[in-house]
Order: structure tokens, then C-alpha cells, then sequence
């Protein structure tokens, strides 16, 4: 298996199982990938490049620090990390009352992934209306998420508190 910046997290960690306390220690938002369900979902949706953003850490480094660990060589790479796309302001359909608001921090922290969450609560509403999910980290696999199914997202961070708007067109 190669191992790049694309190499999506459940193919590294069905590969390497041995693999996944480095993970965590290096990328705590990921503490939770001990829950099966979690595993699953955020392991599918996100890829090493993404680990090493929402972690705060160099996409390179990371990456590098998982070759070396299953002892594989490092190699360089081009830094350019994904980011969630911030408008100056916040568009007309994010400045009125959201329908729900999830706290997605709290929901991991018990085991619970959001996205789940937030595909039945997006099914319930109504056009133009909008829901807050609101984190510690960036959540890019829940933005790709949502931005595929063709939702409206607007995204919003002020220092480690992060706000993800997503409506319904």
C-alpha cells in the first residue's frame, strides 16, 4: 500500500492496525476512532491530509511520521493542505435562526459521529432552512460530506471553536 496525503484512514488502518495510537496521539480530534461506528464513518470520509488538518499538524510531517512508523521511507511532498473555504461574510441563508443545533464535539466525545446526525436532520427540513453543527477542529469530512449531497455550506471558525452551517436548497 502507498501511503500519500489521499490514502483514505480506514484503508491505512485495515492495512496497519498497529498504526492507530500513533494516529491519536498525533491527531487527538481522532481519540474517538476507537468506536467501531466512528471508525467506520470518519475512516471512509477522511483522508491522511485531512487527519493532519484537523489536527493541526503538517500534512508532510504526518504523513511522514506514519511511513517511518510502519517502516516505509519519507518522501516530499507538495504542502498544499485542504481548507474549508471562508467568505468574508456569512451568506443571507446563514444569518437567521438555525433549525437545530448540534454539538458535535459533545456527540463525539460520547461516541456519536454527527454525520448521521446531520443526514437525518437535513432530510427533515425545509428549503432554506439550516442547521449548526458546531465543533473544536475543522470538520472537513462532514463539509465534503454535506458540499457532495449538494447542501449549502458555510463554515466559520473563531480560534479553536468552529461553527459549520449546512442548508437545505
Amino acid at each position: 500500500m502507498d501511503i500519500t496525503p489521499k490514502t483514505k484512514l480506514l484503508d491505512l488502518l485495515n492495512e496497519f492496525p498497529e498504526i492507530e495510537n500513533k494516529i491519536m496521539s498525533l491527531a487527538p480530534p481522532f481519540k474517538n476512532l476507537k468506536n467501531p461506528i466512528l471508525r467506520k464513518t470518519v475512516g471512509k470520509l477522511a483522508t491522511l491530509e485531512k487527519v493532519a488538518t484537523i489536527g493541526g499538524l503538517d500534512v508532510g510531517d504526518f504523513m511522514n511520521e506514519i511511513r517511518n512508523e510502519i517502516g516505509l521511507e519519507s518522501v516530499d511532498i507538495n504542502n498544499e493542505a485542504p481548507e474549508i473555504t471562508l467568505s468574508a461574510q456569512a451568506p443571507e441563508w446563514a444569518k437567521g435562526e438555525p433549525k437545530h443545533i448540534i454539538d458535535g464535539t459533545a456527540m463525539l466525545d460520547t461516541g456519536e459521529h454527527p454525520l448521521n446526525h446531520m443526514n437525518q436532520l437535513m432530510a427533515e427540513l425545509g428549503t432554506g432552512e439550516f442547521v449548526l453543527l458546531k465543533t473544536n477542529f475543522p470538520p472537513l469530512p462532514m463539509h465534503d460530506a454535506m458540499s457532495q449531497q449538494k447542501y449549502l455550506v458555510y463554515h466559520f471558525a473563531e480560534g479553536d471553536q468552529h461553527q459549520t452551517y449546512v442548508c437545505k436548497q
